[in-house]
């Protein structure tokens, strides 16, 4: 066997003996002048088969980078290679594409040794791993050898460069050839991310296209290049094999797309609009044939090189057309596309055959594409600025129509205030007169009631809307006058009371502490804010109870922290809705059918008015449960030597929100008048557990008074959840004191033991109950 292949390689040296041996150190020249092919077709030819064969016709290449064109024949390559120094000699060998599908190198001897490459072998069963076709070759001293390369593709075009480097010269073509691929795919990854950022701000299609195209050109060139297959695809196989062909449909597709629409062609040449309908047509049926066979994938190649040269035609010709019809084109848009048609006219005519392989022509797309990148990209910013100033032009058109509107909406504000109030206030004088009058009866009476109550609702809605203007214009002030809060509340619940009573609402004004009977401020302000939620409570609440809930505390500065509570069982409102509920005109917004009436004004002016008093308003609701509207509101007290003395008695040293937890209507009100007698101490009381529970994690408190006997919930329930944590650091540590009817020491252990902080019994006494709290805190 070994006498065989030794008759073998003496043949063939005999038959090899017209093409010189080529050494680097001496020979004058390039390799590929020392090498020669054979076309074998779809022939399966092994290297035996090969070395065997002497009737194989061998052509010399006719230059640097020998182009065979699109094919998927096979080609067979051989050429020899001396070293004619004492030293062994290391090279590299770079030869055919990187995404030339098999190129294995045979050395022949007297074993064959083989080195598989191509970009269908899995990337890291490469000889060298290198983006690119890389073999090593050693050769020792005083020797030569000969190589055979097999190459072969599945329809792509095929080159066939044969350049060999020394160690030194490789490491520095690949630093250049670094230098210069990052800063092509640094420029098209900054510019695509660019654009479609732009996209995501303006929404105009040309940047979101640009940006495809500029990503599906690196997309294409990285394929070209042997990255996919190096970093994305190492294994080969289908989808690598056909990435380029993916890329380079994709590309084509959303270049005609971005000039489309940067062009505006729908606009001003609709009838070019069905030749970029065909072409996209022609790239659809493109893609499909990529996934046919291995026959429909073979034509995609020339084909798809074909079209591009049609999209470009056709994307010169909308340029020239346009201009041509005295419409503007962007000049840095026409040198791009003029770059960007020099570099794909020489890399689809380089593919072709048309063109010779070089250094210029197989990177012609990538020069091409930097400068149309560059070019497009400035044109990309004059768009910016065109939609800039068209923007800016469309605001002072909007700006200028919005003041018009302002001021016709003045005018009739203006008026309709003069209109309306005036025959209101006539209607309300005499409805006045005729309730005074004591001679009416009482079904008249209750006529002019009612004529009254509706004029008061009319009026008010004209208020509401004259506000809501001079908020829209922040006219609003408030005014610094002494009044006695106590009695405006007082009146006001009073009125809604009635009305309350109306609808057959139970109506319950609660107030827990204290309130200074002088403060400044604007009552009028205040009195509108109680108005507008006590308002719209009633109105939303078919059935139920309005509860209305007044604490004072007392602030540094003798500034006095209004608390209001407002709670009713109406409606309630959607989770969805409660974002637009301080919304202008917000009823027509939440869908109520116009049931209740009112403008949806109320809730608008009320959080104005309290943002203006530097309070705070929240609003908590359920669907179809009810609402609580929470308000707080900072006023000033104005004190005397008189009140001085009285709020000095009892002292607790500082304010204190206590929460009472008791069901026994009796125990309540005992502990109610024990609290009130108390300076500072603002209160609320619940009847169980669980309300204590709900009502914890709405309000801060600094002391639980809390009976053990209840429903729903007893007190050692409450206790333990809220010394468990669950409900938050806050909570969990609050002074606790039990307060039962329960003596026994058993009870007074456990209440201690599940963390209570201190105990007493009932009835409670005053006294007692002060030492309690004062120890506690």
């Amino acid at each position: 066997m070994k006498l065989l292949l030794l008759i073998t390689y003496l043949l063939t040296l005999f038959s090899y003996a017209q093409k010189p041996v080529f050494d680097p150190e001496k020979s004058t020249g390039k390799l590929f002048e020392y090498a020669e092919f054979t076309n074998v077709g779809k022939s399966k030819y092994s290297i035996d088969d090969i070395i065997k064969d002497n009737l194989l016709n061998y052509e010399s290449l006719q230059s640097e980078n020998h182009d065979f064109g699109f094919t998927s024949d096979t080609y067979w390559l051989r050429f020899k290679l001396k070293n004619s120094s004492n030293v062994v000699k290391n090279y590299y060998l770079e030869t055919a594409r990187p995404v030339t599908d098999i190129v294995n190198l045979y050395e022949i001897g007297h074993l064959i040794k083989e080195q598989k490459n191509g970009d269908q072998i899995s990337y890291n069963d490469k000889p060298i791993k290198h983006r690119q076709i890389i073999f090593k070759i050693l050769i020792k001293p005083q020797s030569e050898k000969e190589f055979y390369i097999k190459i072969t593709s599945d329809g792509e075009t095929i080159n066939l460069p044969l350049n060999l480097y020394n160690e030194s010269a490789f490491i520095n073509n690949n630093y250049k050839q670094q230098l210069f691929l990052g800063l092509f795919y640094g420029v098209l990854i900054l510019a695509g991310f660019i654009y479609l950022f732009f996209f995501t701000s303006l929404k105009n299609k040309a940047f979101l296209y640009y940006g495809i195209y500029v990503f599906s050109i690196a997309l294409m060139q990285a394929a070209l290049d042997g990255f996919v297959h190096q970093y994305f695809l190492p294994n080969g196989g289908y989808l690598n094999s056909r990435m380029v062909l993916i890329s380079a449909l994709l590309s084509n597709y959303f270049l005609l797309k971005y000039c489309e629409y940067f062009l505006n062609v729908r606009l001003y040449l609709p009838g070019y609009l069905r030749l970029y309908k065909i072409i996209y047509g022609v790239l659809a049926v493109l893609f499909v044939m990529l996934f046919i066979s291995s026959k429909t994938l073979e034509l995609v190649y020339p084909i798809s090189n074909f079209n591009g040269l049609l999209s470009l035609i056709l994307i010169i010709t909308t340029v020239f057309t346009i201009s041509f019809k005295k419409i503007s084109v962007d000049t840095y848009f026409s040198i791009g596309i003029f770059f960007l048609v020099i570099g794909l006219l020489g890399f689809v005519l380089n593919n072709l055959g048309l063109l010779p392989t070089n250094f210029y022509t197989l990177n012609s797309s990538k020069f091409g594409s930097g400068f149309e990148v560059v070019f497009l990209s400035l044109s990309m910013t004059n768009l910016l600025r065109i939609l800039r100033e068209q923007k800016e032009a469309s605001q002072k058109l909007a700006l200028k129509k919005s003041e018009e509107v302002s001021e016709l909406k003045t005018f009739f504000m203006s008026n309709m205030s003069h209109e309306l109030r005036t025959p209101i206030n006539a209607i309300m004088g005499v409805v006045e007169t005729e309730l005074a009058n004591k001679t009416n009866t009482i079904e008249e009476q209750e006529k002019y009631q009612t004529i009254r109550n509706a004029s008061i609702s009319l009026l008010s809605n004209v208020n509401d809307i004259l506000d809501f203007e001079k908020i829209e214009k922040s006219e609003i002030r408030l005014k610094n006058e002494v009044f006695n809060p106590s009695i405006i509340l007082n009146q006001i619940s009073k009125n809604w009371e009635l009305e309350a009573l109306k609808k057959g609402l139970d109506y319950r004004l609660e107030i827990k502490s204290e309130i200074p009977t002088r403060v400044t401020g604007d009552e009028d302000r205040l009195l509108q804010i109680i108005n507008n939620v006590l308002s719209n409570a009633i109105k939303f609440t078919n059935t139920g109870t309005i509860i209305l809930k007044i604490t004072c505390s007392s602030q540094a500065n003798d500034i006095s922290l209004f608390s209001f509570q407002v709670s009713d069982t109406g409606i309630g409102i959607h989770e969805k809705n409660k974002d637009i509920l301080f919304n202008s005109f917000n009823q027509m917004r939440l869908n109520h059918k116009r049931q209740f009436g009112g403008i949806g004004l109320g809730l608008t002016i009320a959080k104005h008015l309290i943002n203006l008093f530097g309070g705070n308003i929240k609003i908590e609701s359920k669907l179809n449960k009810g609402t609580d509207v929470f308000i707080e509101i900072p006023l000033k007290e104005i004190r005397d030597a008189e009140v001085d003395l009285k709020l000095n008695r009892n002292i607790l040293g500082k304010p204190l929100h206590i929460l009472v937890v008791e069901d026994n209507k009796l125990n309540q009100m005992v502990m109610s008048k024990h609290l009130e007698s108390f300076t500072s101490v603002s209160f609320s009381v619940v009847e169980n557990g669980k309300e204590a529970i709900d009502i914890l994690q709405i309000e801060t408190y600094d002391l639980v008074l809390m009976d053990l006997q209840m429903p729903i919930m007893d007190g050692y329930e409450a206790t333990e959840l809220i010394r468990s944590g669950t409900l938050g650091n806050a909570i969990s540590n609050i002074p606790i004191i039990a307060v039962t009817a329960d003596a026994m020491e058993e009870t007074r252990q456990h209440v201690l033991d599940i963390g209570m902080n201190d105990y007493m019994t009932k009835p409670v006494k005053r006294d007692l109950l002060l030492k309690k709290i004062r120890f506690t805190n």
